[in-house]
C-alpha cells in the first residue's frame, strides 16, 4: 500500500445487536483490498434499512465480509489490488458493497465500482448504488417494466421508492405512489409520480382501479411483503408482475393460484447483498449505460439529511423513525466534488 494509506482508521461498529445506541465509534485495521479489488478512501456513506435490520441482528453479513455496516460509499480510490479492472488511484468512484461503508475506508470490488455521474456531487454519489443497483434489477429487469407501461411503488418517499419513482418517470412510465402523510405524497408528485395515495387515509386498490379505468398496473414494486401481498395481485393488470424487495409487514402470505393462472401474473422477488461479485457487476454495467443518462438527466437521489460518520446512532434513529423523505448519508471530509 502507498505509505499515504494509514495501518488503522475510524469505523463504525456494532458493539451488539440492539437500538441505534449499539453503534459505536470504533478503530479498525484499514482494509487491504484483494484480487479485483480497490481501496476506497471514503467521503460520504449511504445508509439503508438493511443497515438497520444488520444492527437489530437480523440480517447478518455473508461470510467473509466485515461485521462493519455500510452497503455504499463514494469517495477516491487510493490503492489498488490486482487486476483493478482499468481503475486507477485518484478515481472518484461510487461503489457497492457488502459491508463496510460506515469508515474512513473500504475496500470495494472493482467491478461494482463507478464513476460518478455528469454532475452528480460526493453526497449524491453514495447514495446511489444500494438503491439504484436495486431499482433497476428489480423494476426493470425483473418487472420488465417500459416506456407506456404503469407502475405501482410502495414507500414511495423511501431511499427506493425516490429512486424508483424518478426512474420509472424518467423511462417513461406513468408512475403511482404509497406514502404515510400528505408531505410525503406531495415530494412523490414532485418526483415523477401522477398520483401518490395516502395509505393511512386511502384504499391504495381502490384508487389504482379509478386512476387505470378498472385496469390495474403492469408492475408493483412492493417492500411491505405479506400484508400487501393479496391487494398487490389485484392491483395489477393481466399480463402484470409484482416484484418483492422487502418484508415489513410480514414475511408470509397465501397465494391465490387461480388468480395467477387466469391473470397470467408473475411473482418475483430477490435480495442483493449475498450475490455474487459477477451478478452485481452485471448490475453494475447496465446500470452505467441504461441509468446514468437518466441520473444525467435529473433522476438523482434526494437527499433527506447528512450526518457526521460519529452521529451514525442519530442517522438509525431518523431511519427508523421513518420521518425522511429519500436518503440519509454519513459523511467523512470533504463531500462536494462533482464528476
Amino acid at each position: 500500500m502507498p505509505a499515504a494509506v494509514p495501518e488503522t482508521m475510524t469505523a463504525i461498529e456494532i458493539a451488539a445487536p440492539g437500538g441505534p445506541e449499539m453503534l459505536r465509534v470504533a478503530i479498525r485495521p484499514v482494509p487491504k483490498p484483494g484480487r479485483g479489488e480497490v481501496l476506497v478512501k471514503v467521503r460520504a456513506a449511504g445508509v439503508n434499512r438493511p443497515d438497520v435490520v444488520q444492527r437489530q441482528g437480523h440480517y447478518p453479513p455473508p461470510p467473509g465480509v466485515t461485521d462493519i455496516p455500510g452497503l455504499e460509499v463514494a469517495g477516491e480510490v487510493v490503492a489498488l489490488g490486482d487486476a483493478p479492472n482499468g481503475i486507477k488511484i485518484g478515481d472518484k468512484i461510487c461503489a457497492l458493497l457488502a459491508g463496510g461503508g460506515y469508515a474512513e475506508y473500504a475496500a470495494a470490488p472493482a467491478a461494482q465500482c463507478l464513476p460518478y455521474p455528469h454532475g452528480v456531487s460526493t453526497l449524491e454519489a453514495a447514495a446511489i448504488p444500494e438503491t439504484y443497483f436495486t431499482v433497476w434489477d428489480n423494476l426493470f429487469t425483473r418487472g420488465r417494466l417500459t416506456k407506456g407501461e404503469t407502475v405501482l411503488v410502495h414507500g414511495g418517499s423511501s431511499g427506493i421508492g425516490t429512486t424508483a419513482i424518478q426512474l420509472a418517470h424518467k423511462s417513461g412510465a406513468r408512475v403511482f405512489a404509497t406514502a404515510g402523510t400528505a408531505e410525503k405524497c406531495k415530494a412523490c408528485e414532485e418526483l415523477g409520480a401522477a398520483k401518490a395515495f395516502n395509505y393511512r387515509e386511502q384504499d391504495f386498490l381502490a384508487e389504482v382501479q379509478r386512476e387505470t379505468n378498472g385496469r390495474g398496473v403492469d408492475v408493483v414494486l412492493d417492500m411491505v411483503g405479506g400484508a400487501y401481498f393479496a391487494k398487490n395481485l389485484d392491483a395489477l393488470a393481466t399480463e402484470g408482475r409484482l416484484v418483492i424487495i422487502a418484508v415489513l409487514q410480514g414475511a408470509k402470505a397465501e397465494l391465490p393460484i387461480f388468480k395467477l393462472m387466469t391473470k397470467r401474473l408473475t411473482v418475483a422477488g430477490s435480495t442483493l447483498r449475498a450475490r455474487s461479485v459477477a451478478e452485481k457487476g452485471a448490475i453494475a454495467k447496465a446500470v452505467r449505460e441504461r441509468a446514468w443518462p437518466l441520473i444525467e438527466q435529473g433522476a438523482k437521489p434526494r437527499i433527506h439529511k447528512c450526518f457526521p460518520l460519529a452521529q451514525a446512532a442519530e442517522a438509525h434513529k431518523l431511519m427508523e423513525s421513518s420521518a425522511h423523505i429519500g436518503k440519509i448519508v454519513l459523511t467523512l471530509g470533504k463531500t462536494g466534488e462533482t464528476s
